[in-house]
């Protein structure tokens, strides 16, 4: 997979090193070019472009029309949505990731700005910590889709109405999908005969319409 990052700050270059150890091609964007004479030669396995991202011939000489992935990485929230915009409507990029910094802009980071998936550190280590410490809640991990499709996740607890129950047997809403159950350190991928028990983690992708039932399927009560 050929990803673009934008943004060779500390977020970018993590994202460069993590997706270089798993054998992707990696080029980043960064309009500091003492920085990338500097970065360049410590993570050599990717390619280097100094230019400012946010200009359509810096793009254009990154060849992002054969790009499988943009990241927008940078500080700067207004950067990285003309980097998602740019990349999705001047050169087709099928997916864009944009970072946001500041919360109150999340609202911007959707599909009008070309961004197919954003993400929110404070928001994202919200839901972790929320994730952590609460059973039998229905904690929303990342969205999707300007917020109408969402991974989500519950800790079944000991009166869950989905316990000691096979996920076929479920009554979920069809606009549902357990895509993962955690138990005991140990990731299941689920089946129809797969039994669910007390303590379990699901995962789940679910729209927004529907998350309300699969909340009484999994927790048992509606949100307050």
């Amino acid at each position: 997979m050929k990803v673009a990052i934008a943004g060779a700050g500390n977020v970018g270059l993590s994202i460069a090193q993590e997706l270089l150890a798993n054998g992707h091609q990696v080029l980043v964007i960064e309009q500091d070019y003492d920085l990338v004479a500097r970065l360049s030669e410590l993570l050599t396995e990717a390619k280097w472009l100094a230019g400012d991202a946010c200009e359509v011939s810096t793009l254009q000489r990154a060849d992002l029309a054969e790009v499988d992935v943009v990241v927008a990485a940078t500080g700067d929230d207004e950067d990285n949505l003309v980097v998602a915009l740019l990349s999705k409507q001047e050169f087709a990029v099928p997916r864009v990731v944009a970072r946001v910094n500041h919360p109150k802009n999340r609202w911007l980071f959707n599909e009008t700005w070309g961004v197919d998936v954003s993400v929110s550190t404070p928001h994202l280590l919200t839901a972790l910590v929320e994730e952590a410490v609460s059973v039998g809640q229905l904690v929303r991990i990342l969205q999707f889709a300007e917020g109408q499709v969402r991974l989500v996740e519950v800790t079944l607890a000991e009166d869950s109405p989905a316990r000691s129950k096979a996920v076929s047997d479920l009554e979920l809403p069809r606009d549902a999908t357990i895509v993962a159950v955690l138990r005991s350190s140990r990731v299941i991928v689920p089946r129809g005969e797969t039994v669910l028990e007390a303590g379990d983690e699901v995962v789940a992708l679910v729209t927004d319409p529907a998350e309300e039932e699969l909340r009484v399927a999994l927790v048992g009560r509606s949100s307050p």
